[in-house]
């Protein structure tokens, strides 16, 4: 995605509701959570610097009145006490700026003795001051450093008590000024001001929040750029090219090149879309070969019913035929009676008279076996399957079709083994099926060449046939269609000339009578159709 498409993107994400962005829900989600978790984290830094700044203050503050304390106990042996109200003087005026007062308490008495202000000595104060509290409030005996810090109108201030003890060296000194019974002889107070501390904490505070601030912005500006680049962006990139694929652009691909789920989704979506591609582009494909073999089988109808019309006409014109030839068959018989009478009143010694009378009979005796044939050929008798003799059958088909112009040039040969097994079978639609394949092998040879008809006894697969071949000397089949010879309407002859029924129907015929039908041709040398019908077991034991 170039930078141009980025910033549509941005234009986009600003459009849209926010409450419907998941963008903008997740940006503030995350914003939220970092802005609470920065603001603790930068809080508790703060409280932990005031403590730390505090727990040092007091650190230093300690060890220094502890010094103070070990100085004045070197004089306070000596009982001087001039060099120790000058020490305490010099060091509350300048030994360190944040030290405003400096007090030692005589104790039990509860006045001032010594301090760096010196029209408070001798000053008694009661036991709720600053100096006699802790140690009344909390009504211990224990002699520790204690502190603590005081709020008033001229600033803060951290206040430190030291017990000045009755130590051995004290009570055994030359001065001897305290009995060895007292325990505590004094109170140390050193009062600091904490104007210091509190500038600089205030400082810091100032520091923390604007670094924290800094950081948290940065925080969230970088953590906002690598949602885009690593979430938002790549979401939008899917959700383009999912919008492009449900406007048909099956070729957009998505470039998130990354190893983690993002570029997985990416090229799980690039291998989706180009399984869409490729069913789609099958679909289209087989749309359209399915209109091309709807194509095909409309025009296949088309010219099946025309073949049925002329089926049905050379069906109603066979029915007249047979009428006419039945009309016929008549009036030759009387020319055959009336040619008969005549030739018994000629004189034997008329021989020419004689000649023409026999040519009349022999030639009305022709023509009316030739209609008694189409007669029975054509007459709708109900199939009844009888023994019969193949050859007989052929014969009976030669017949018909020797005295035909179709095959006045065409030479018949067989080739019939003798004393074959009869068949089960009906005569009329065999006969049916040899006239086929006799007709088709002359169209073939356009009424020219040769036609053979052999027939054997063959043995497949333990199983006896009577094997009838008829082979014609015609251009042959093409190897294209040899799967399609016995399709209904299927015929390689010129429009007009067949109906592409008789294959059809032959096959049909022979496999009701158990058998199948073969053929085998090479083009340019003819044609053999191989026809197989089961003989019965009974005549195969008989035979054997």
């Amino acid at each position: 995605m170039n930078k141009k498409d980025t910033i549509d993107f941005i234009k986009d994400l600003l459009a849209k509701k926010s409450k419907n962005s998941l963008s903008i829900k997740l940006l503030l989600a995350i914003g939220i959570l970092v802005l609470i978790g920065s603001g603790f984290f930068w809080y508790m830094v703060i409280i932990r610097g005031e403590r730390e700044f505090l727990n040092y203050s007091v650190s230093y503050y300690s060890g220094f009145t502890e010094m103070i304390e070990k100085t004045l106990e070197t004089n306070m042996m000596k009982n001087d006490q001039k060099t120790i109200q000058n020490v305490i003087e010099k060091v509350g005026s300048g030994s360190t700026a944040d030290l405003v007062n400096l007090n030692v308490y005589s104790h039990p008495e509860g006045y001032i003795k010594f301090s760096s202000h010196k029209e408070k000595i001798n000053q008694t104060v009661q036991s709720t001051s600053s100096a006699c509290l802790p140690c009344h409030k909390e009504k211990t005996t224990e002699l520790t450093t204690k502190w603590f810090t005081e709020d008033k109108k001229t600033g803060k201030f951290i206040v430190f008590t030291l017990p000045i003890k009755n130590r051995p060296a004290c009570y055994t000194a030359a001065c001897h000024a305290h009995p060895k019974e007292k325990k505590l002889i004094g109170i140390l107070e050193a009062r600091y001001s904490l104007e210091r501390l509190d500038k600089t904490m205030k400082d810091q505070k100032i520091f923390t929040l604007i670094a924290g601030v800094i950081f948290t912005i940065f925080f969230c500006v970088t953590l906002c750029i690598v949602l885009w680049k690593i979430i938002i962006k790549p979401l939008y990139i899917l959700a383009d090219g999912m919008q492009r694929v449900s406007k048909g652009d099956l070729d957009h691909r998505i470039e998130i090149n990354t190893k983690d789920e993002m570029g997985m989704l990416a090229r799980a979506f690039n291998s989706m879309t180009k399984e869409l591609k490729s069913s789609r582009q099958k679909l289209e494909n087989w749309a359209k070969e399915l209109e091309r073999e709807v194509a095909k089988k409309t025009e296949e109808i088309r010219k099946g019913q025309e073949q049925l019309i002329h089926t049905e006409k050379l069906a109603s014109l066979g029915r007249m035929a047979a009428g006419v030839a039945h009309e016929l068959n008549s009036p030759l018989t009387g020319i055959v009676t009336f040619a008969h009478l005549m030739l018994q009143r000629i004189p034997p010694e008329n021989k020419m008279d004689r000649e023409d009378l026999e040519v009349i009979i022999e030639q009305a005796e022709r023509c009316s076996k030739i209609i008694k044939g189409l007669l029975g050929f054509s007459r709708a008798l109900p199939a009844e399957k009888t023994e019969i003799n193949i050859n007989s059958v052929i014969s009976h088909t030669l017949d018909m079709v020797r005295n035909q112009a179709k095959f006045h040039n065409i030479k018949l040969h067989t080739k019939l083994t003798p004393n074959l097994p009869n068949i089960v079978g009906d005569a009329s639609q065999l006969e049916q099926v040899f006239m086929n394949l006799l007709i088709n092998a002359a169209d073939a040879m356009n009424d020219r060449g040769s036609i053979t008809i052999a027939t054997r006894v063959v043995n497949v697969d333990g199983t006896d046939y009577v094997e009838v071949e008829f082979t014609d000397t015609g251009p042959g089949i093409p190897d294209e269609y040899m799967d399609r010879l016995f399709e209904p309407f299927f015929t390689t002859k010129p429009p007009g000339k067949g109906t592409g029924l008789g294959l059809s129907v032959s096959h049909g015929i022979v496999k009701k009578h158990g058998g199948h039908i073969r053929v085998h041709s090479t083009p340019g040398k003819g044609t053999s159709f191989f026809i197989r019908l089961p003989i019965p077991k009974k005549e195969n034991s008989q035979n054997e």
